[in-house]
């Protein structure tokens, strides 16, 4: 018997898409704030082409290997939807049209990839990127879907739990990330100069952007509208608040000062850490996970000082650090009342679960790191990956896209007028604030 289509569920799904499609433009403007000046259009640019190019790979190729039948013993799905032949208007999955369930599963695609910019931010050549795009989509991100969303995908007949991308999204973009970051190598500057945000409020106006789209990003995951989508609506809203104040504690206790850029940080960290999870767990275990991301995660970004890779926007210390915690309790807080069955280790389920959600992290996220780290280095052997030291000193703007994003404003790097004494100039260092300690960030 054919599938149906739901005209509820249908309308709520296009609702969703919209919104999770939205996260990449407010993630365009988080990234852009936190950049310095001469790198805000480029920093903007990397998320926007990774719309187009994403769009591309994945309609082409990447919605059949995650979700076509699977050929390969649980890793990989067959190219009989190649072009999305083999759908019409009047094909269903999960009660909505596959075509709007391709263009939403491709959202999350799009979101993913474009998080992976964040660390290589100031210092990547445009051209590599774009080549470095549609090749990740299908080799990482396309396989790991299909391991956790895709019927036969392996992780899922493990019987692992992965919501709405802990695995697929936040473990993935943060393994990658390192990846890059380590092929790349560190700033000019990188543990010398500062490297503030230039534009707190544009960090703001992002992480809000994020935080309405991610409702549609968790609660449209339950791929029906109906008390499980509400209770991870609920859930992603307190994960949110509750790593806002679990990092805003740490500054408090650590630094003296609540900070706004602080307070960014700590939502997208609860709200990274309850994506897995949002589904599988009561309002006080997202409560739970949200205010310990917030707190692990504004310890976590400042490894890259310990360690010494530049992590630039500290995609690693708050997405991949928030996807373990959020995929690792799991394993502790999962609820019945949720699940409809599976329990965590907390809740009297024993420790199966919580293994198998260990497994799957160190895969995942071994997987990500390694063919990341490929591709990147294949990419950077082949045309380099890593603009000039002079494009990089001058301001990749310039370099990249021969434009300024504040050609006659106080932060101006334009190419008549050179670096104006604006905010954050070294000449003005003396009036600024006290220099963060290494073990806070200057990104996320």
């Amino acid at each position: 018997m054919l599938e149906t289509i739901d005209p509820a569920t249908t309308a709520w799904l296009l609702v969703c898409t919209a919104m999770v499609l939205l996260m990449t433009p407010g993630l365009a403007l988080f990234y852009g704030g936190m950049v310095r000046s001469k790198g805000v259009l480029n920093m903007i640019m990397m998320s926007f082409i990774a719309i187009a190019l994403v769009t591309v790979a994945w309609l082409f190729v990447g919605y059949s290997l995650a979700f076509g039948d699977d050929v390969g013993g649980g890793l990989i799905g067959g190219l009989e939807h190649f072009g999305l032949s083999g759908i019409t208007p009047d094909t269903a999955t999960s009660g909505v049209p596959e075509f709007l369930f391709a263009t939403f599963q491709l959202t999350f695609a799009i979101l993913t990839a474009a998080l992976v910019s964040g660390a290589i931010a100031d210092r990547a050549k445009f051209s590599s990127w774009m080549i470095f795009v549609p090749l990740w989509t299908l080799l990482v991100y396309a396989p790991v879907a299909h391991w956790v969303w895709g019927p036969d995908g392996w992780i899922s007949k493990l019987g692992a739990l992965d919501f709405a991308g802990g695995l697929v999204v936040e473990i993935v973009s943060g393994a990658s990330a390192l990846a890059l970051a380590l092929v790349l190598g560190p700033r000019i500057g990188f543990r010398t100069d500062p490297m503030r945000p230039h534009n707190l409020p544009l960090v703001l106006l992002g992480v809000g952007l994020l935080w309405f789209g991610w409702f549609g990003f968790n609660a449209g995951s339950a791929l029906a509208a109906d008390g499980i989508a509400a209770a991870v609506f609920l859930n992603t809203l307190v994960a949110g608040c509750a790593g806002l104040l679990g990092w805003l504690f740490v500054e408090k206790t650590r630094d003296g000062h609540p900070t706004t850029f602080g307070a960014a940080s700590g939502v997208v960290a609860g709200l990274v850490a309850i994506t897995p999870s949002c589904g599988y767990v009561s309002m006080v275990g997202a409560a739970v996970i949200g205010i310990l991301a917030g707190a692990v995660c504004s310890f976590a970004v400042g490894w890259k000082f310990r360690f010494g890779y530049d992590d630039s926007l500290d995609v690693v210390g708050v997405h991949l650090v928030g996807g373990i915690v959020g995929t690792l309790l799991i394993g502790l807080l999962a609820a019945q009342v949720m699940t409809g069955g599976v329990e965590g280790l907390l809740y009297g389920g024993g420790f199966a679960l919580l293994g198998k959600q260990i497994l799957v992290i160190v895969v995942v996220g071994l997987y990500a790191f390694g063919v990341s780290f490929g591709i990147g280095k294949l990419t950077d052997r082949v045309i380099g990956f890593r603009v000039t030291a002079e494009q990089e000193t001058s301001g990749i703007d310039l370099a990249m896209h021969a434009e300024s994003a504040y050609e006659h404003a106080v932060l101006a790097h334009g190419p008549q007028h050179g670096p104006q004494h604006g905010l954050f100039s070294r000449e003005h260092e003396h009036e600024q604030p006290r220099q963060r300690p290494e073990s806070e960030k200057d990104g996320v």
